[in-house]
């Protein structure tokens, strides 16, 4: 039972990040979030993915790559509407 909700939360847990992207196309800026930020935890999470994928964690594997790949979208988010802002 412990395994099945680390599963759930493990794919639950990125996807609080989807809220944020929303705001932000909705706003069309991503002036209030810190490119710095967004990129320093991109790459943290690009460091860790290795581990993830090779792991034989199901849970962690999972997570490594639902956040991974969502927090990669905030980034490109930020990124496209912090370029945006700039013209």
């Amino acid at each position: 039972m412990i395994r099945i909700i680390a599963l759930i939360a493990s794919i639950v847990l990125p996807l609080w990040n989807m809220p944020l992207i929303v705001r932000i196309i909705k706003r069309k800026s991503s002036e209030d979030i810190s490119v710095l930020w967004a990129v320093g935890v991109w790459i943290c999470l690009a460091l860790i993915l290795p581990a993830g994928l090779t792991s034989t964690d199901f849970v962690f594997k999972t997570y490594t790559l639902t956040n991974s790949t969502i927090f990669t979208a905030v980034m490109i988010v930020v990124l496209i509407y912090r370029h945006n802002r700039r013209k």
